[in-house]
């Protein structure tokens, strides 16, 4: 059986901490927002391997976009009240709208446009809690890769394909997660 969209929200939905987590993000009230990275793969790669309760990702990763305030001190202080909400986690809060000055491509549209400059497919995918409670999921090349256990790089990352290997080798991930199926395209 292949999972869908529906079935990312519910993997992310029935897990109390990650809802936990993406209201303390929703409190924010910030502009295009998600939560994406570690918070979504990894609880989509620990269910397909059979892992439960899933295990937390190291960070954090609240998306939004505000071309208005590029600053980084904005992301502190969004940084500062997650903390306040559910302090002890490691909040990264980053305004995909400044995020292609290091980079060195194009200002992005939108947190989903920012996102397919990211290293690998897996990692672009990302959920919003709406104000019903609903997830939304976000994922701009797609969730294919995500649900059948392959990683390859995205475009950007095989242009930076030292970069792509080196997170793969330093997060662990052929130990993590055996049966992800590492691509090389």
């Amino acid at each position: 059986m292949t999972l869908g969209s529906t079935d990312i929200a519910s993997i992310v939905g029935r897990d109390p901490v990650a809802l936990a987590q993406l209201r303390a993000a929703r409190t924010l009230a910030l502009p295009d927002w998600c939560i994406a990275a570690g918070f979504v793969r990894n609880r989509v790669w620990d269910h397909l391997h059979d892992i439960s309760p899933p295990r937390e990702p190291p960070d954090i990763d609240v998306l939004y976009y505000d071309a208005a305030d590029l600053s980084k001190e904005r992301e502190v202080e969004h940084e500062k009240r997650l903390d306040a909400l559910m302090p002890g986690l490691a909040w990264q809060v980053r305004n995909q709208a400044r995020m292609h000055v290091w980079k060195g491509v194009p200002q992005h549209r939108d947190t989903a446009d920012a996102m397919i400059y990211w290293l690998e497919t897996v990692t672009a995918v990302g959920v919003r809690l709406e104000a019903d409670d609903s997830l939304t999921v976000i994922a701009p090349l797609g969730i294919d890769d995500l649900v059948k256990l392959r990683c390859r790089p995205t475009a950007f990352g095989r242009t930076r394909r030292d970069e792509y290997e080196a997170r793969i080798a330093a997060k662990r991930w052929r130990e993590l997660w055996p049966k992800v199926r590492f691509i090389d395209s």
